[in-house]
């Protein structure tokens, strides 16, 4: 594993037990530049992921409940006008951070919820004809919990298209929830964390992971995976070009977390199911027939043959 991104990956795993291709893939969509979604229950650790990765990089963390009562204006900020001084001042919203934890995203209204399409994607608010940039770097965490849907609203297929990858942690085995018992006795872990990369450090990564080398062949598996899509009877809408890009970006920085030189086909087989799913709208007919749509990546995996690389040097030993 890549020196650095274990240093990461080892002090994430103080706080997060027993979840480390977890982590892996949320280390993954961090250095690839994307936004993450997770899908899962209350009270596994969404939140605790979040704040463990801004201490450990020792960014700014802001956090929003979304509710069906929420403002796009609680969210980028709003304009206050000034009598005394006759003009307006922009306040900026909580998105003017580096680690945004957007908690239960699915129960804010649509108009709400769109309000983070210009942040995920041009990394900038514009109000009243402004333009406001982004921190840097901007990294959202959003989560829905896929039990409780009473009172939600489904994220349109737009809103999906713009989160790199889509993870759930899920329940800790018996063994691994001993020791968050045990952990959490006197005090919780995650006061102990310390910063373990800086901010340079991480501009280098991710331009690092971008200058990865990526085939002709690893360009054509992909091109290949993402067609299979578009021409299957069990999906009614195939990925898109951006999740094609999505699936590179995501290829090249597991490639490189794994302390590799250039871009695995193993790779792109790892993340594909993360990258792509939830970029997929299921056929009526086979979604009422219990056919997720994981499976019809995995389904896909199996029949688009694996590239074989000539001269590409051997993996490094990657623990997880």
């Amino acid at each position: 594993m890549n020196p650095q991104a274990e240093k990461l990956w080892r002090n994430l795993r103080k706080v997060i037990v027993g979840k480390d291709s977890t982590l892996v893939k949320v280390i993954t969509c961090f250095f690839a530049g994307g936004h993450l979604l997770i899908e899962d229950v209350p009270g596994v650790g969404k939140t605790m992921l979040a704040r463990s990765l801004s201490r450990s990089l020792e960014l700014d963390f802001s956090r929003i409940q979304f509710t069906p009562d929420l403002l796009p204006s609680d969210v980028t900020g709003v304009s206050v006008f000034h009598p005394n001084l006759q003009n307006f001042e922009f306040h900026r919203g909580p998105v003017f951070t580096n680690i945004l934890l957007a908690d239960e995203l699915n129960r804010a209204s649509p108009r709400t919820q769109s309000s983070l399409l210009e942040c995920m994607e041009e990394h900038q608010v514009t109000s009243d004809g402004h333009t406001y940039p982004m921190s840097e770097p901007f990294f959202v965490i959003a989560t829905q919990n896929p039990i409780e849907l009473d009172g939600t609203y489904p994220l349109p297929e737009a809103q999906l298209d713009r989160f790199l990858m889509r993870v759930s942690i899920g329940y800790p085995a018996p063994e691994e929830e001993m020791k968050i018992l045990k952990g959490q006795i006197n005090h919780h872990p995650i006061e102990d964390l310390t910063k373990v990369l800086e901010g340079d450090e991480l501009r280098k990564i991710r331009q690092e992971v971008r200058n990865l080398h990526v085939s002709d062949e690893v360009h054509r598996y992909i091109i290949d995976l993402v067609n299979a899509t578009r021409k299957t009877r069990d999906l009614r809408l195939g990925v898109s070009p951006r999740g094609g890009l999505a699936l590179l970006r995501a290829s090249q920085a597991r490639s490189y977390i794994a302390g590799l030189d250039f871009t695995s086909p193993d790779s792109v087989k790892e993340v594909a199911i993360s990258v792509l799913a939830h970029r997929l709208i299921l056929d009526p007919h086979r979604e009422h027939a219990g056919l997720t749509a994981k499976e019809v990546i995995l389904k896909i995996l199996e029949e688009i043959p694996v590239p074989t690389l000539p001269n590409e040097s051997e993996p490094k030993q990657d623990p997880v």
